[in-house]
């Protein structure tokens, strides 16, 4: 199977819908469920956000020494990495993306990280 290469044309196309393509926003977990750990965040770039994390672990890089150590512990087949809920694009040119994406991450936390003495 040969790829015929695009035409110039074809090639700047691509790129400027890339470019212009809404971004992957939305709110993502990290869970390792043998060591009992849960980390929830907000990204504006989600998928690429989990991507990160995952070679982080997988790099060694500290930034969540707890999760360093789960990794270390249980391999990356004891992790799950999920999006959990995504931002959709609006119409509206004033739309504060970073508010509502701050806004579903507190829903998020409330229903998957009870406060002590709450009830799950």
């Amino acid at each position: 199977m040969t790829i015929s290469p695009l035409s110039p044309q074809a090639r700047r196309t691509l790129l400027r819908n890339y470019k212009q393509a809404f971004p992957a926003m939305g709110i993502y977990a990290v869970r390792c469920d043998a060591a009992g750990l849960l980390r929830l965040g907000a990204s504006r770039n989600v998928d690429g956000m989990l991507n990160r994390i995952r070679f982080e672990l997988a790099t060694g890089l500290r930034r969540d020494a707890a999760l360093a150590r789960a990794w270390a512990s249980h391999g990356e087949a004891g992790f799950r990495f999920e999006v959990l809920d995504r931002v959709r694009q609006r119409t509206d040119p004033d739309f504060d993306y970073e508010a509502e994406l701050q806004a579903l991450l507190a829903l998020w936390q409330a229903e998957l990280q009870p406060q002590p003495g709450e009830s799950a």
